[in-house]
């Protein structure tokens, strides 16, 4: 008998973001392979319920959206506000309405995966898996409470260490724990004294079918920015980069979503930046044939230490689509960008610095079809979905 897995995320198909694609290619990849997997999610709604009106973001005919193997649930609330309480309404509200449906779920599991954050889906996950008696798989795709502390919007320190509690509970009751950057795995072995065996790297990747490039104009030099305009992502930093591009004829497309997206948005106006277009989210499939239109991909964090450990999927995507990639982070993602050679990175996130080094690969198109093989080879070598699947499929053969 096939061996029976429930996946419980907040984020699945046909949501946009690195979350949403990588658990739609994990239930893909798993059920190909011949196990029964279920899938426990919410309607679509990040980053806001609206745009899946649109059917195109419903653009994937293998999956059934009316599959008894995938159970959606309804949320009345809005997640992705400016309001930290009504995002906590948000979490909540979907955290108790998955504890229902695993109270009313009669059915065996082998395993239940549970993908983090929000951290309220770890806690579902460790009742799903003291209701159901199996084992609990726990994916963390980012350091959250950690993440908070980060964007600096939330500093309440009984909250904050009841919720560190709450993280060390998670890790020491998972049977296995699964990060998306290995960064993460001396911190988590830390906080909660936990053998590296337990934790075991499986990164966000890409699908063989998506690794393409497409014959770019030199005439118009292009740059692009793709994905959140959140509190992470340091929009002061992408406003002045905007200016830098515009004043000297660079075009610079950004495809972004999230709380910080109206105030680039008005920047945008304001500067009356002609050389810079601003897009609605797209699906995954038009975004990276955009990405694939440019020179040069940009990825930017603020300078919090917690963000030392992220790896942003931007930076996947843009090597999946073969563009050098140029960075204002640190870190993790600095260290993978430097050693591959597939772009460049500024850890002083100074502006100058990053224009000087999207004017020298434009300059220099011999060192960007190097850096554009290279991002080719470190996808196949590392982040390739076919491969890496083999990895969690080690975990759930392990006790054969």
């Amino acid at each position: 008998m096939n061996k029976r897995i429930l996946i419980i995320s907040q984020h699945f198909y046909p949501e946009i973001g690195s979350a949403g694609n990588r658990i739609k290619n994990i239930y893909q990849l798993l059920t190909h392979k011949g196990y029964d997997v279920s899938v426990m999610t919410t309607d679509p709604s990040y980053p806001n319920k609206k745009i899946y009106e649109d059917n195109m973001f419903w653009d994937d005919i293998t999956i059934e959206n009316d599959s008894p193997k995938i159970t959606r649930i309804h949320v009345s609330n809005r997640k992705y506000s400016r309001s930290l309480i009504n995002r906590l309404f948000f979490f909540i509200e979907v955290a108790i309405k998955l504890i229902f449906k695993i109270v009313k779920d009669k059915h065996k599991y082998d395993f239940i995966y549970v993908t983090s954050p929000p951290i309220f889906i770890g806690i579902v996950g460790l009742i799903a898996k003291k209701k159901m008696n199996t084992k609990l798989i726990l994916e963390i795709r980012d350091l959250w409470p950690e993440s908070l502390r980060g964007v600096g919007v939330f500093n309440n320190r009984m909250i904050l260490k009841f919720f560190g509690w709450v993280e060390k509970v998670m890790y020491k009751n998972a049977d296995y724990i699964i990060v998306n950057s290995s960064g993460f795995i001396d911190f988590i072995s830390e906080k909660a004294h936990l053998p590296p065996g337990k934790i075991h790297y499986i990164p966000n990747s890409a699908r063989e079918y998506e690794i393409k490039s497409t014959s770019v104009s030199n005439e118009e030099y292009r740059v692009i920015y793709t994905g959140n305009i959140g509190l992470a992502q340091d929009v002061e930093f992408l406003k002045d980069l905007a200016r830098k591009l515009d004043q000297n004829n660079f075009n610079l497309t950004v495809i972004g979503y999230g709380i910080k997206r109206k105030e680039l948005k008005e920047f945008i106006q304001t500067e009356k930046l002609e050389n810079v277009t601003l897009k609605s989210p797209l699906t995954r499939k038009d975004c990276l044939e955009v990405i694939r239109q440019h020179h040069v991909g940009i990825v930017s964090l603020n300078d919090k230490q917690v963000f030392d450990t992220v790896l942003p999927g931007k930076v996947i995507d843009y090597m999946t689509c073969k563009i050098p990639i140029v960075a204002s982070v640190s870190g993790y993602s600095k260290t993978l960008i430097e050693e591959n050679h597939v772009g460049f990175v500024s850890e002083n996130r100074e502006v100058d610095e990053i224009y000087k080094y999207i004017k020298y690969i434009f300059e220099n198109p011999k060192e960007r079809i190097t850096m554009s093989r290279n991002c080719e080879s470190c996808i196949r070598d590392n982040f390739l979905w076919e491969k890496n699947i083999n990895s969690l499929e080690a975990i759930l053969n392990e006790t054969d």
